[in-house]
């Protein structure tokens, strides 16, 4: 993991005196990525910037790369995995003149043009100088892992891989893209298809897209894309049996985790309960220490647990890293991470693996690059339960083609609306599809094309800044493509028993992992039991000093033209109400773009390696989970003390019921649903205080009338409160 910078002049002119300034600018503010070196060529038109993270000959393997003539100049972020296969096959006579693994694209280009990353096996994002050719040659990876973005006007083009360093360029664009931003479907969340190309959420500033080679000619200004990978059709093209198609998925994953493995420093991997990343524990050479998110929600929802478990399981070290429910990021810590991300998709995900990074770095600072399990939900079927909606793997089809007509329907809703009046539509599918004149693709090949964009547009994306940020690579076995490749030859009669809910991970995994691994269902990191902790937390950060976030979120000239304040702070006052009111993400996205306009605006003094930083989080020792159940549940769980002065009732949508036939057991129910069961003969004086809050007494005159002590009752009237079961009507006035 390193850092590009560079610009190039246009007309066959050679670079300005201004260069040299620039170029130590862009490299200063992205030399988190870097923290190993810094080095700059001049050659012409071009100059190059480059900040390293050495992981692969950490002595000589230092860029610029370049030819012996010095007719080929390259700088590269990332790894090329097969490399030593490459070089193994160049013509006779040729020499390395470095241990890198990149140096090999050097030769491989002056042998195969731009054909030239056809076998390479990788991560990547590289800047390459034909000064014979006077071209300048762009290139990614085949799922963007590696960033790298760049302007062009009509006389240079400047390029780095994060556009804070390009704002150092004082004629760079600095505007937000608010349509297309507000319209992207990762920010409004609406369940279409979209495989449109990812945004840069700014305006001329544009993305080297994936899997392609961008050339300039330097002197006619002529810019060419060449794809040298396409994303498979998904058409089921296989002829293999299923237990075929289980045994190359297995061998092909773990050559993949053994590439990721391929370092001279130690590599750490981020364990959680689920399968993905416990699959690449189980297949990894390198015995790696692993860690651990704890949260309420990972608590709760008992991710933190299984992630211990699984390395206790496979022999592994596991560090569970806490994140009390009373921390909150603080505001200057919150816009310093939406700036080091640059993407108002900045959310609970992506800060929860920022800060396991930074504890990472703080304790292990030995460990350089990390594991992860990233990747295979999109394109292995670890979505298709949550699209069949409970259902099965035919609701699951049925499901998906109406996300393929529902996206037709926007685009012609007087054609639209025969969908909408029945089950059985009267119309043809393909009258609606010609009139919208979309793809005739099929939904499901459609669907792993969104998910390829997803990929990009937020994975690939958080990955990196989280990694990039605390000077630490981030490596993805399951963004390999040849295992995605395998998913899609998987033919149609055997999708439901391979693709519905990963089967073909986990039959892959047999003999691999004990079977409570394998067999685990899919929990997304925060989401399921306990996601109230993390609503909670990013509610409450968004509300501090009086609403500070949003007031400057909304103080840019583009978040008042584009966004309704007087709706955003409601939304946040009915959040800070009841933290499932709605998705607070929704509520950051539009935030983090008003944070954006502004840091762009006004950009920041101090480069992120140099700025200040939160205290690192620290780590739960854990040896027995069951033995330290309630010191974890203590350590994770914090709530604040119940003011027993306060008014409190029933919440509006809660009811107390119980049957004639079990006079002793109490039903909870919350919105029409049982949620809770409380027995009369276990807890008498917690079902006496539910049914005693009247809304008019206060919670401590209720307690004592009952003869009970508020000591006892307070944990428990602390966690009604914080449910939702309890509310307190004088403070919701």
């Amino acid at each position: 993991m390193c850092g590009l910078a560079g610009v190039a002049r246009l007309g066959g002119g050679s670079l300005g005196d201004g260069a040299d300034g620039l170029l130590r600018r862009m490299t200063d503010v992205i030399a988190h990525r870097g923290p190993d070196g810094v080095a700059f060529h001049r050659s012409g038109p071009v100059g190059l910037g480059f900040v390293r993270l050495s992981l692969v000959d950490p002595v000589g393997g230092g860029q610029p790369l370049s030819t012996e003539d010095g007719d080929l100049v390259l700088i590269a972020n990332g790894e090329i995995y097969n490399h030593r296969e490459l070089a193994a096959g160049l013509p006779r006579g040729t020499s390395m003149r470095t241990g890198s693994d990149c140096e090999v694209l050097l030769h491989l280009y002056r042998r195969d043009g731009l054909a030239f990353l056809d076998s390479v096996r990788g991560m990547f994002s590289l800047v390459l100088f034909d000064r014979r050719r006077n071209r300048l040659v762009f290139a990614r990876d085949r799922f963007g892992i590696k960033p790298l973005f760049y302007h062009r006007d009509s006389e240079r083009v400047i390029f780095a891989s994060e556009m804070k360093a390009l704002f150092q360029d004082p004629s760079c664009p600095r505007r937000i893209d608010w349509i297309g931003a507000l319209s992207d479907q990762m920010m409004t969340g609406a369940m279409v298809f979209d495989d449109g190309p990812p945004r840069t959420w700014f305006e001329e500033i544009e993305l080297v897209p994936a899997a392609s080679v961008v050339t300039f000619d330097l002197t006619t200004g002529d810019t060419h894309t060449h794809r040298y990978w396409e994303f498979p059709a998904f058409d089921g093209t296989s002829t293999g049996s299923e237990d075929d198609l289980v045994r190359s998925y297995r061998e092909t994953l773990a050559s993949a985790v053994t590439d990721c493995g391929m370092a001279d420093v130690e590599i750490g991997l981020f364990l959680s309960g689920g399968i993905d990343s416990a699959a690449v524990a189980a297949l990894s050479d390198v015995k790696p220490r692993t860690f651990t998110a704890l949260n309420g929600s990972t608590l709760e929802n008992t991710d933190a647990e299984f992630g211990h478990r699984i390395a206790g399981m496979l022999g592994l070290t596991n560090h569970q890293v806490l994140f009390d429910t009373s921390s909150t990021p603080g505001v200057e810590e919150w816009k310093q991470f939406v700036w080091l991300l640059e993407t108002p998709l900045a959310g609970p995900e992506s800060y929860y693996k920022y800060e396991l990074y930074r504890y990472v770095g703080a304790h292990a600072p030995e460990i350089k690059a990390m594991l992860l399990g990233g990747g295979a939900d999109e394109f292995n079927g670890g979505y298709t339960k949550s699209f069949a909606g409970g259902g099965e793997w035919p609701d699951f089809v049925a499901n998906v083609r109406r996300m393929g007509i529902r996206g037709d329907q926007a685009l012609r809703p007087d054609l639209g609306v025969w969908w909408d009046q029945s089950d059985l539509p009267l119309v043809r599918e393909s009258v609606l599809r010609d009139a919208a004149n979309s793809s005739a693709r099929d939904p499901y090949e459609m669907l792993h094309r969104w998910k390829y964009r997803d990929v990009q547009q937020y994975n690939c994306w958080h990955e990196d800044r989280t990694a990039a940020g605390n000077g630490i690579e981030a490596r993805v076995p399951f963004l390999d493509h040849r295992l995605v490749e395998i998913i899609a030859a998987v033919p149609d009669p055997l999708r439901p028993r391979l693709i519905w809910d990963k089967q073909i991970l986990r039959q892959a995994m047999d003999g691999l992992l004990p079977e409570e691994a394998i067999a685990r269902p899919k929990i997304p990191f925060f989401y399921g039991d306990g996601v109230r902790h993390t609503y909670r937390t990013f509610t409450r950060m968004l509300a501090q000093d009086g609403d500070r976030l949003l007031d400057e979120a909304l103080a840019g000239p583009g978040a008042r033209e584009h966004l309704d304040t007087e709706n955003i702070r409601a939304m946040l006052r009915r959040l800070e109400q009841d933290p499932t009111a709605g998705h607070v993400e929704f509520l950051l996205h539009v935030v983090n773009l008003g944070l954006l306009e502004r840091l762009a605006a006004d950009l920041p003094a101090t480069p992120h390696a140099l700025a200040p930083k939160a205290p690192v989080p620290v780590a739960v020792p854990v040896t027995d989970w069951d033995e330290q159940r309630e010191e974890i549940e203590a350590a994770t769980v914090r709530r604040p003390p119940v003011d027993f002065d306060a008014v409190a009732e029933l919440a509006e949508d809660v009811m107390l019921l119980h049957s004639p036939d079990a006079t002793t057991l109490w039903y909870v129910v919350i919105n029409g649903t049982v949620e809770f069961v409380v027995d009369e003969t276990e807890t008498p004086e917690w079902l006496a205080v539910l049914r005693g809050l009247d809304g008019v007494r206060s919670i401590g005159t209720v307690v004592t009338s009952l003869g009970h002590s508020s000591e006892s009752l307070e944990p428990l009237i602390g966690e009604a409160l914080e449910l939702g079961v309890l509310t307190c009507p004088a403070a919701a006035r």
